[in-house]
């Protein structure tokens, strides 16, 4: 059987051939179900760059009349010299751990990128790009009220406001930079109306609880946009939060964080997130979902992408350049804030639910360089 050397996808799929008298229709289920538990194997995200980069190098080598697949020890060393004009390096080594994934998945035992050839080209790539790594800015404490204050609230009086009870006076500054495009369900009104400050509640309510709640738990944005809202309890002490599936738990073991009542009102993430359901009237389903321009709450769960959408939008509120922002920022903000605090490493990362302790290390030591700071100590 010729191999598809144009889709990584199909390589990572191979087709199971039926053996002689095996029943046809049986064959054919089998394979399919086959090729779903191997898509299965990784994550829709790992497996869409792997796509992505393969695709580059193939149409890279086509340019370059050099084959892709099995490629040359030599090719791969000139593509990623190639790539090393413009891209960083935690990206060049994603493109090459997606050739060595296609040819494993070909069925090449020997991949190019484990020759000393490459090895010796990326080893100088690294030393002279240097590899390391420019991270998200953290939402800090201060960041987080400032962002808090600047979101749109309920005016005193309505009826929303006296359901929620936390929405409450300020203004309706919260309209995005020109220059950060919204998903379509989110773009700003081409003309005003009496639906836009309805609308402008809801989608802050929700990007409230959002936040905080992102925030409190350390979350990624897929485990954020991921939760229902049977995975969210709301008990005596605070919340209990079920991350049924997250990046270093592909296989759905899951587990439980505690989400504590937040001292002030507005930075509480179990009166928020309360305030949200309350508002948008959800009992089941999604938790952050949607709002179309009409201000109508869609069935819909939110993109991952959209988590980025809103930090960057609630930054940009406070008058703060947003381009260093992310969706990242919330997990790093309360890593590095405990840290800050005093929190110990050990309570951390049960919060963070970090598996490698040197990338959570980063984290702490980002927060205690004045905390526990040699230089102040010798009486400066």
């Amino acid at each position: 059987m010729e191999r598809d050397k144009g889709d990584i996808g199909h390589e990572l799929v191979p087709v199971i051939e039926a053996g002689a008298g095996a029943e046809l229709a049986e064959v054919v289920r089998l394979t399919q179900e086959a090729r779903d538990y191997i898509q299965d194997a990784k994550a829709k995200n790992t497996i869409r760059a792997y796509t992505s980069d393969w695709k580059d190098f193939t149409d890279w080598c086509k340019i370059q009349r050099r084959e892709s697949l099995p490629a040359s020890s030599e090719t791969v060393a000139l593509y990623i010299t190639h790539l090393a004009r413009g891209l960083k390096t935690s990206t060049i080594q994603r493109r090459i751990s997606s050739i060595s994934q296609a040819h494993a998945a070909a069925g090449y035992d020997d991949s190019p990128t484990k020759t000393a050839l490459v090895r010796a080209t990326w080893q100088g790539i690294r030393r002279s790009k240097g590899v390391a790594a420019q991270g998200k800015a953290p939402v800090l404490m201060p960041d987080l009220r400032a962002m808090m204050e600047h979101l749109p609230k309920e005016a005193k009086g309505t009826k929303e406001a006296k359901t929620t009870k936390i929405q409450e006076g300020a203004s309706l500054a919260y309209s995005a930079p020109e220059k950060l495009k919204l998903p379509q369900d989110e773009e700003e009104h081409e003309e005003a109306g009496e639906n836009e400050k309805p609308r402008d509640r809801l989608i802050a309510c929700r990007d409230r609880a959002l936040l905080l709640l992102g925030f409190a738990g350390a979350m990624r944005r897929s485990e954020l946009v991921g939760l229902d809202v049977a995975d969210v309890v709301e008990t005596a002490d605070g919340l209990v939060v079920t991350i049924r599936r997250s990046k270093t738990d592909q296989e759905g073991q899951g587990r439980k964080i505690g989400i504590p009542y937040g001292s002030k009102l507005a930075t509480c993430p179990v009166r928020s997130l309360r305030a949200w359901k309350v508002r948008a009237k959800i009992t089941e389903g999604p938790l952050f979902r949607q709002v179309n321009r009409h201000g109508k709450l869609l069935e819909g769960r939110l993109g991952d992408r959209t988590v980025a959408l809103v930090v960057k939008r609630a930054v940009a509120a406070t008058g703060v350049d947003a381009a260093s922002y992310a969706g990242h920022s919330l997990r790093a903000g309360l890593a590095t804030a405990a840290a800050m605090a005093g929190v110990s490493e050990r309570v951390i990362q049960g919060q963070t639910g970090h598996k490698s302790l040197p990338i959570l290390r980063r984290y702490i030591r980002e927060g205690s360089l004045f905390r526990e700071n040699a230089a102040a100590e010798v009486g400066l």
